[in-house]
């Protein structure tokens, strides 16, 4: 009998680590919109293809798929969610610089900066 080691599957969704959260609803707070949503979602450019957004927004756009985490609601456009899928949102405070990250496991290859990335 032969057994096969099978690639683990990519959760299908998208999770925003405690940091992440905290910094959405400081921004949020600071722009005057303590109750904004997070809309998350790719386009393509930059150095790698495509490139990731992130935006403040009221609530979801109609193709839109939503996901709640840690009381923050991530609005994800269909045609962005499939390379997103499976992806942690972090915040980093280290010495490479403050900003997001995004932990992509559908990423094939990233720029330096981690804001683009190609599949």
């Amino acid at each position: 009998m032969t057994t096969t080691k099978r690639k683990p599957r990519t959760p299908l969704t998208i999770t925003i680590s405690e940091s992440a959260a905290d910094h959405v609803r400081s921004f949020s707070s600071k722009a005057g919109k303590p109750r904004a949503d997070l809309r998350v979602a790719v386009k393509g450019g930059g150095c790698s293809g495509l490139t990731y957004i992130l935006d403040l927004v009221d609530g979801p756009e109609q193709d839109d798929k939503t996901i709640e985490h840690r009381g923050i609601k991530l609005h994800v456009p269909k045609k962005s969610y499939v390379f997103l899928a499976g992806t942690k949102l972090d915040y980093s405070s280290g010495l490479n610089g403050k900003g997001f990250v995004f932990n992509n496991p559908n990423a094939k290859t990233t720029c330096g900066c981690g804001t683009s990335f190609g599949v």
